[in-house]
């Protein structure tokens, strides 16, 4: 059975991985509106990815015992002054979930949840790598400036990119 502080605070990470889920098909559409189908392909896997995460959290609460618990997910933010805005929230979003990700594991210390260190492990790795590549389209992005050629270069390239379910744990 998992240990109730570990359980309210692994029901809270489940509402912002969802929350994530919101605030970037909110993006998705700020992006549909510009007519730019990379990025709107590019936020769609985000979407995707952060739905994968949060059901992750999900499956793993129940499979400890523990009791899911779901909670009102916040309106996010729907409009932005320009694709650079956009990408500078996304990396401040990411920073912020890599902070609470690192708190949780703090949880799982304090209670000595070997369990969950070894399962959080993986979403910490995985927030490197999401906070690498938002910081490549951020800084690609902070070159472009007002480029709009170079702009649609690189939703052609953002178009690329496809969701390959991930294996958590």
């Amino acid at each position: 059975m998992i240990d109730a502080k570990m359980e309210k605070a692994f029901n809270d990470q489940i509402n912002a991985e969802f929350y994530s889920e919101y605030l970037y098909l909110s993006m998705k559409a700020y992006f549909a509106d510009l007519n730019l189908n990379g990025f709107v392909n590019w936020f769609d896997v985000q979407v995707q990815e952060e739905h994968a995460h949060g059901m992750g959290m999900f499956d793993y609460l129940i499979e400890r015992g523990g009791r899911v618990e779901l909670q009102a997910i916040a309106k996010p933010e729907t409009n932005w002054a320009s694709p650079l805005e956009c990408f500078k929230q996304v990396l401040e979003h990411e920073q912020y979930v890599t902070s609470r990700i690192n708190a949780l594991m703090d949880v799982a210390d304090e209670v000595k949840d070997r369990a969950a260190l070894s399962f959080l492990n993986w979403y910490l790795k995985e927030q490197v790598e999401e906070e690498s590549t938002v910081g490549n389209v951020l800084s690609t992005l902070k070159l472009i400036g007002e480029d709009k050629h170079a702009l649609l270069m690189l939703d052609k390239e953002l178009a690329t990119r496809t969701f390959v379910q991930p294996v958590i744990g």
